[in-house]
This record gives structure tokens, sequence and C-alpha cells, in this order.
């Protein structure tokens, strides 16, 4: 059992990425973080590191025509788009949107006809996310600030629900399955990229809440993520892919906490994964 709290651990996450948003809104059009020729561990943060993430994740087309404040704040594990199989006049939910990347990517494959909502808890990307909207004229987009545990939309109102590396980040996800389920229309889809685990983690990760921002503590074994879906009420659970993370990068990176004393006990038990299911 965590020793943090719910509220300890989403206070965490929310300043965490704050500052985030909060940095690549000030920052100048130029593009990652300003290494000029250092390497990405020597002079990028842990944050930063996740902000230059797009480029690995998503097909340089799609990217093409998006402005740096929104390709810039690419916190995702995955590329959930390209799962959901979408078509135009859906609606569709993304939870924890941040800055609106996966969001604006559904935007174009819903259409005019479509509309796409993006939630997040996060009060500065919400705000990044809105600019980005209107500096793209992207009127078939939202934004709206809430907690991907309570969702602030009606029963039976979604065609597909998505989410990019966020719900490890919540201590209650029974709760997000659930709503998710909720929201979504009979036949309705979800479709996920996350990080789960292959065995226990350390307690000093567990309990870490930099390591719960960074995306590791929260993470739970991939058979109980998946139970928690089916519980849920979801069928059709089919992970379509997994890829275990580079464990080393984090003794450069100082994340998660003491990483090189834990090194050997994390090696093989992190890993992304891609998951879709239907609501029956």
């Amino acid at each position: 059992m965590n020793s943090v709290k719910d509220e300890q651990i989403k206070e965490a996450v929310r300043q965490a990425y704050g500052r985030v948003a909060q940095q690549v809104g000030e920052r100048s059009a130029s593009a990652g973080c300003g290494c000029s020729g250092q390497s990405m561990a020597a002079c990028c943060s842990p944050s930063e590191m996740k902000e230059t993430s797009a480029s690995r994740l998503y097909p340089a087309q799609d990217l093409a025509d998006l402005p740096e404040s929104v390709t810039g704040i690419a916190m995702g594990c995955g590329n959930p788009v390209a799962l959901a199989d979408l078509h135009p006049g859906e609606v569709v939910l993304d939870l924890g949107a941040g800055g609106g990347l996966d969001c604006f990517l559904a935007a174009k494959k819903v259409g005019p006809q479509g509309r796409v909502i993006g939630l997040d808890m996060t009060p500065e990307l919400i705000k990044l996310a809105r600019r980005n909207a209107k500096k793209m004229g992207a009127t078939n987009v939202e934004f709206q600030y809430g907690e991907i545990e309570e969702i602030p939309l009606p029963d039976n109102s979604m065609d597909m629900v998505m989410s990019n590396c966020v719900i490890n980040l919540s201590p209650d996800k029974d709760k997000v399955f659930s709503e998710a389920y909720r929201v979504l229309r009979p036949g309705g889809r979800l479709a996920v990229s996350d990080i789960v685990t292959h065995g226990p983690l350390p307690e000093i990760v567990r309990n870490n809440l930099e390591a719960w921002a960074g995306c590791v503590a929260g993470a739970l074994d991939e058979t109980a993520y998946l139970d928690k879906m089916r519980q849920a009420g979801f069928a059709e659970v089919e992970v379509t892919a997994r890829n275990f993370a580079e464990i080393e990068q984090w003794a450069e990176l100082g994340e998660p906490p003491e990483p090189v004393q834990y090194l050997d006990e994390l090696k093989g038990k992190v890993a992304s994964i891609k998951v879709v299911a239907r609501k029956p």
C-alpha cells in the first residue's frame, strides 16, 4: 500500500506538469531544449526529455503542420490516435490531454462534423492547449478542466476514449476505467498507451512523489491493469504492443529516485503497452 496520500500524488503531478507547461510557454520557437551540441541526457531535465518525444512516437507527416508549442510538449509513451481507428463525425475524449497533441491529430481524423474533448487537471496545460487550439484555428477541439476520476461529461456520450501515459498517474485507476466506460456509448472504444510493470517495484520508488510524476511509481502490474479494465465492463481487451523501458537512461536522468541503486531490480519490469478495448 502506498504511504503517500491520493491528494499528495495529484498535487505532485499537477505541479510537475504545470512547470513543463510554463517552460514550453516561455520557451522561444527554437527546437528541443537548446542543447547546443550537447547530449540530451547532459543538458535536459527529465521533464524536458519528455518534451522531445514527439518525433519518436509519431510519423513525421503527422507533425509537419503542428506548431512547436504542440509538438514540444509531447509527454506520452505511445500514439493512441494510431490505435483508435477514428472515423469522420465521431466524438472523442482524451484523458490527460496535455498540450493537445493527440487531440489535434484526432481532430483531423473526425473532421469538422466530429468533435474532440481534451480533459486535464493542470490549469497551465489547459491554458496552453486552448492557446494552441486558437493558434491553429481548430474549431472542432475543446479543452476542459477536470480529473479523469470524475469526468465532467454525460453518460453514453463518446464514441472513443483515448489516453496517452496518463492513467498510470492516477491513484484510483478503478474509478478512471469505470468513468471511461460510463461516458462511452454502447459499442464505443478505448485506446490507451500507458506504463505498466512486470513484477514488484522497490517500495522507495512506489512511495516517491517524483517517481509518481515520472510515470513509474503509479504503474500497475500489466495483469492487474488489464483486469481493472475488464472489471469496469470492457470487453475485447487486447494488448497490441509491448516495449520494455530502457532503464539505463534513468541513471543519467535521475528518474526514478536513486536509480543506480535500484537499477538491477527495475530491469525488465517497466514497459509501455498499447491497449484497445470496447464497451459492449
